[in-house]
């Protein structure tokens, strides 16, 4: 089985990434500025908090865009808003041809927005599909939406720039995990959900043009629209550290691939990565034992579903069956395969829950 995981940052690369954020953010908060929780309200001149704004200011710097602002919603709300500032209702938008992300599915069916389709690892039918449709936008995952997905982020939206075309980019589970994000290889707007940056529940950013982030923050007028200072530094706060969390994680991720394809486990048939949605272990089994390894693996301490995939209450590993787009590219796979991702933990903890929940099953 053949995948293409998204290239995370080195351990060197996400220490660059955090040093980088602090010197920003050291050159917008002078003296004791930095030690305060924010303030809360519509301020006259902003009509949002004041520091929630600052914050802005650090994170559009941060990703070399013109502008950001913060969502309610999650990923979720940023999707939202980023489809509403780029698209008006009953317009044509371009996807990939896979499954789209089933929240993201609901914002679209909202808007009564017409999907067409194209293979993103084709840049031919993406050309095809523009000359064809003629979309006023596209949206485009950065994370893979199928097995075999293999395109370039980066050519895509070049692609689209080429012919004017604006782009969204849904970057959960990518941001401060890659080296970049869609706004940084020239997308309109990239969307992600500060949640998966150890950051607050409910909180989502949009990073890109100013004139698109001027139509988004149009509709959020009204004051309970507004994300206020504590959160906005508490999302910060959780951007310092992610890089460096995120990249832990990487490394744990490729010396269980490393140790479970060597054969520690001779339950194991083989051992890979991939991006679904966030960068997990993929264990398939030579037996069909996947529910029983499950069961047992929860009794020692794994959890056994995702909270916010990767949010700050995830510590224990997950340990949770595949997702649905595997499942329906082979249905076997759910009684063969399981999906690993380690969060906070080390490669001897997911050996060692992975070996005792694997020892009441017998190995033919």
């Amino acid at each position: 089985m053949k995948t293409y995981p998204l290239q995370s940052m080195t351990m060197a690369q996400a220490q660059q990434q955090q040093f980088k954020l602090v010197d920003i953010i050291c050159r917008h908060f002078p003296g004791a500025d930095f030690l305060s929780q924010g303030d809360l309200g519509l301020v006259p001149d902003l009509h949002q908090p004041r520091m929630t704004r600052r914050i802005e200011a650090v994170i559009a710097e941060f990703f070399s865009a013109e502008a950001a602002a913060f969502v309610n919603g999650a990923g979720t709300g940023a999707l939202r808003a980023g489809l509403a500032a780029l698209v008006s209702p009953n317009s044509t938008l371009l996807v990939h041809n896979a499954p789209i992300y089933p929240t993201t599915k609901t914002s679209i069916e909202q808007m009564g927005l017409h999907v067409v389709h194209a293979d993103f690892n084709h840049t031919g039918q993406i050309l095809a599909a523009i000359q064809q449709y003629q979309p006023v936008a596209s949206l485009i995952q950065h994370t893979r939406q199928k097995m075999s997905d293999s395109y370039s982020l980066q050519d895509v939206i070049g692609m689209l720039n080429q012919h004017r075309i604006p782009s969204l980019v849904d970057d959960n589970y990518a941001a401060m995990k890659t080296p970049h994000i869609g706004c940084e290889y020239g997308a309109t707007l990239s969307t992600f959900s500060c949640f998966k940056l150890l950051g607050p529940q409910g909180v989502g950013l949009v990073i890109g043009k100013k004139t698109a982030i001027d139509t988004l923050r149009h509709s959020m007028y009204s004051g309970g629209c507004q994300i206020q200072g504590y959160q906005a530094m508490e999302a910060l706060r959780g951007m310092v550290f992610a890089p460096v969390m995120h990249a832990v994680q990487a490394e744990v991720n490729d010396e269980l691939v490393m140790r479970l394809n060597q054969g520690e486990l001779p339950q194991v048939k083989q051992a890979f990565l991939a991006n679904a949605q966030s960068k997990v272990l993929l264990v398939e089994f030579h037996d069909a034992i996947a529910e029983s390894v499950l069961a047992s693996a929860h009794t020692l301490g794994a959890l056994p579903y995702p909270v916010g995939a990767e949010s700050k209450f995830e510590i224990p590993p997950l340990f949770y069956r595949v997702s649905a787009t595997f499942r329906q590219a082979d249905p076997s796979l759910e009684q063969r395969m399981i999906r690993i991702n380690p969060n906070r933990s080390g490669a001897d903890t997911v050996m060692r829950i992975l070996r005792e929940s694997c020892q009441p099953c017998s190995f033919n």
